[in-house]
């Protein structure tokens, strides 16, 4: 009979819990700049002292487990291993981790999830038992889970986990003509918006955003706060593909957008092949009803690798997302201030939305930031 994963099970402590987070700490320092690969984090002990460790930064670089050996040096021999991502079993841009743990003579490997690709799930763990290495599967899984939300829904469903997030006031409007400052929110929170773009594979507007508000929707290094400025540098950011459903042909070469490093992608109903500068044009779907079929976009977005998208866009795209209940999670920077009734709200849904289709959401989170509040709410299946 086959084992299952969960059917082995060997005694855990308190420290075996610790050398892990350590294991989840260290990958959380790629979350800026390992995309489209997964952010991994690893610790190797003996006799109960860290003897190396490292974490995964970026896309061609060696991993995780690798680069923690090499920390390791003969002391690897009969270590215990703490990896918060099982390792790989394939020749990619780098060896297959399995094997060089293997062959190091390792003699317990605990790993807090598994590999989310449906075609490789599991097979390292059933190598590394058949060579006679202990393995202890699922321990802070989903605390690991956490940090990778991205590539595990790209890896299982073949979309990219969506994030929709937006600023508004306390009376739910997101702009008004009649608003002295051109910002809703704070300072504080659009600092903090400049991690969770550092964090996205991708960042998604439409044309009709770009029009009226010419925006960069980049990462603002400068606005890092002190503390992320040193432990990532300028150069070491990732900046994420700049998205625009531009089905009007209105992004031309003198908005922002298209004059900043990293790329643009612009998505058409008809392609122009131009000359804008960092810029691929791909041609838009139609669905049945003749508009833009924005499941197949994001589809498309997946085979490209792309694993998390951060719209940033107005009300009536929003409010196609949420129609179509596509996304994962919503970000509200909730400002102090009241915009009245002529300001433009969160949505446009003006017909009846069938509540069996929509997902059900919870609260994640709420959190002060500078003057305004933070609030994530995510689908309950995440």
């Amino acid at each position: 009979m086959k084992k299952s994963i969960q059917q082995t099970v060997f005694r855990m402590n308190d420290q075996d819990e610790q050398f892990m987070r350590r294991a989840i700490s260290l990958a959380k320092r790629g979350q800026f700049t390992t995309s489209p690969n997964p952010n991994v984090g690893c610790v190797i002990v003996k006799d109960n002292k860290i003897v190396g460790e490292s974490y995964h930064s970026k896309t061609g670089e060696l991993h995780a487990e690798i680069l923690a050996m090499k920390k390791s040096g003969e002391m690897i021999k009969g270590s215990t291993v703490y990896v918060t991502l099982e390792p790989c079993n394939h020749y990619g841009c780098t060896p297959p981790c399995v094997d060089e743990l293997i062959n190091a003579g390792i003699s317990k490997i605990f790993v807090a999830m598994t590999d989310p690709n449906p075609q490789v799930s599991g097979k390292s763990l059933k190598k590394l038992r058949e060579s006679g290495i202990q393995v202890v599967y699922g321990l802070l899984k989903k605390e690991s889970e956490k940090i990778n939300l991205g590539f595990i829904k790209r890896m299982k469903t073949g979309l990219p986990y969506i994030t929709i997030k937006m600023a508004i006031s306390i009376d739910g409007k997101i702009y008004s003509k009649f608003e002295e400052c051109r910002w809703i929110s704070s300072y504080r929170s659009r600092q903090d918006v400049q991690k969770i773009r550092a964090r996205s594979s991708a960042i998604l507007t439409t044309g009709s955003t770009v029009v009226a508000d010419d925006p960069y929707l980049n990462v603002r290094w400068n606005d890092f706060t002190d503390e992320l400025k040193h432990l990532y540098p300028k150069k070491k950011i990732r900046q994420p593909v700049r998205i625009v459903i531009d089905t009007r042909n209105e992004v031309h070469s003198e908005h922002k957008i298209v004059n900043i490093p990293g790329e643009c992608w612009l998505f058409r109903k008809q392609t122009l092949q131009n000359d804008l500068n960092n810029t691929k044009e791909f041609s838009v779907k139609l669905d049945e009803e003749g508009k833009v079929d924005l499941i197949y976009i994001m589809k498309e977005l997946a085979q490209k690798n792309i694993n998390s998208i951060l719209i940033e866009s107005g009300s009536t795209f929003v409010s196609s997302l949420l129609t179509l209940n596509l996304f994962d999670e919503i970000i509200l920077y909730i400002a102090p201030k009241i915009l009245g009734n002529k300001a433009i709200g969160l949505t446009t849904i003006s017909k009846k939305i069938e509540l069996n289709k929509i997902s059900k959401l919870q609260f994640v989170q709420f959190k002060k930031i500078g003057q305004d509040f933070r609030v994530i709410l995510r689908k309950k299946e995440i």
